[in-house]
This record gives structure tokens, C-alpha cells and sequence, in this order.
């Protein structure tokens, strides 16, 4: 397995994010993640909340009792949305994952520099959250981390990228055919545990993925994204305790 060199966690740390309405909110400044749960009653999990994301992966517990995920995800055009924090990309219904024997369907992904969960301590230059929700509206978030490498550029990243809103609320449709699966590493070990939206509401009891092995992007890439958003990621939370479990 290659090895990545992963950047301090004390840089900034943070999840993902899923609400874009209410009181206005930011990464940085007087309305950065210390005060998001003082900004509007509806934000209050943000400081009160015991299962806050993202935090740092440690310690995790081998449970062989976990299921590989299943990823069923099609290929499709999406719409890209300057939130003036992040990138989102909307995609067409169709796919979805398994995890544990539950259905969750592919709503939203998004990238955070730097990428929001630590691994003993550390973290990488950036991440894609992928947000799903089951037929009864529980949530649950693949993360998958991004390293940057000299090499050649990441393939999705490259269909995406020339299409980035520049301006906050600015959308821009590809027609192409975007398939997320292009994200994921050949090795989908992962670490889970329960988590929050990374972002105001910051509500709780979110089901959290993180694959361990990290895919690479390019250093154009990542500049591409740093040029628009120099941090967009919150600082790591309290485990308050929660176990934190592995599937292999």
C-alpha cells in the first residue's frame, strides 16, 4: 500500500456538511465553528452535542462482525453549487450503498481542504464526503481522504474541475457522465462511528465512514480548490467516549 504524507491535525479539522439555510455561518471569523452553536437556537447541537464530526480516528476496535460496504453508484450528470464555503455536487437519483444491511441513497457530495477526520493525529490535504439517506430518513457519510501526489491527476476530479462556480450561489451543470465509484479506493477497509453533520444544524446521530485508504490528486488540483476556498473544514470534536470501530 503507498503511504501519503499527511499533513498536522492542529492546521484545522473538519466534516461534512449538509444544511446551506438559516443564519449565515462560516469556517473562519467571527462566525467560524467556536461560536456556530451560539449564531441560532436551531445550530445549538453544534456546542451542546456529545456526537459531534469530525474527530480523530484512534484506538479503533476490530469488530469482524462488519460488512464490507456495498457501492452501487451510476454514472450521471450533476450540477456543481458554490455555497461560498464548499463545492457541492448534486447528483440524479440512482445510486446508492449498503452498509450493515441498510439502503442509503447517494444525495450530495463535497470536498473539504483540508479533509476533516484525523488518523492518529494527523490529516490530508483535502477529502470528499458523500452523504446518503435511507428510506426512513437516517443519514450516513462516506469520507474518503485525499492525499496530494506529483503524479497524474485524480479522473473525476479532472471532469469536475473545469466546471467550478467561481462566485457564491453560482451553479453550473456537466453533462457528462460523472460516476462517484471513481472515488473509491481498491481497498474500502473502513473505520465507522456515530457522528454529526460536520456543518450547522450539526445534528446528530449521522452514521460516519471513513475509508482508511486515501486516493491522490494532483497538486494542480489541489491549488484549483485552495484558490476558492483556503480552509473549509472544522476543527476536530471530543470523542466523548464513542467507540470507534474497524472492519478489518
Amino acid at each position: 500500500m503507498r503511504t501519503f504524507a499527511l499533513l498536522p491535525a492542529f492546521i484545522v479539522i473538519t466534516a461534512c456538511a449538509a444544511a446551506q439555510s438559516g443564519p449565515d455561518w462560516q469556517y473562519v471569523g467571527n462566525h467560524g465553528p467556536l461560536v456556530w452553536g451560539r449564531l441560532d437556537p436551531s445550530y445549538q447541537a453544534c456546542s451542546k452535542g456529545h456526537e459531534q464530526s469530525p474527530i480523530d480516528i484512534r484506538g479503533a476496535h476490530l469488530n469482524k462482525a462488519l460488512q464490507p460496504i456495498e457501492f452501487h453508484y451510476v454514472g450521471g450528470s450533476v450540477t456543481l453549487e458554490n455555497t461560498g464555503r464548499s463545492i457541492i455536487i448534486h447528483v440524479n437519483p440512482g445510486s446508492y450503498m449498503v452498509a450493515n444491511g441498510v439502503r442509503y441513497d447517494l444525495v450530495q457530495f463535497e470536498f473539504h481542504h483540508p479533509g476533516e477526520s484525523a488518523v492518529n493525529g494527523k490529516l490530508t490535504d483535502m477529502d470528499v464526503e458523500l452523504l446518503h439517506k435511507s428510506s426512513d430518513g437516517k443519514m450516513a457519510i462516506i469520507e474518503v481522504l485525499m492525499a496530494m501526489d506529483r503524479g497524474g491527476p485524480n479522473a473525476v476530479v479532472a471532469m469536475l474541475w473545469p466546471h467550478l462556480p467561481k462566485k457564491s450561489g453560482a451553479t453550473e451543470k456537466v453533462a457528462d457522465m460523472v460516476n462517484p465509484g471513481g472515488f473509491l479506493p481498491a481497498d474500502r477497509g473502513y473505520w465507522t462511528y456515530m457522528g454529526s453533520l460536520s456543518a450547522p444544524p450539526c445534528t446528530e446521530g449521522v452514521k460516519w465512514f471513513v475509508l482508511e485508504n486515501p486516493i491522490t490528486l494532483s497538486l494542480d488540483q489541489l491549488r484549483a480548490f485552495t484558490y476558492l476556498f483556503r480552509v473549509n473544514s472544522r476543527t476536530l470534536q471530543d470523542t466523548h467516549g464513542r467507540r470507534i470501530e474497524a472492519n478489518q
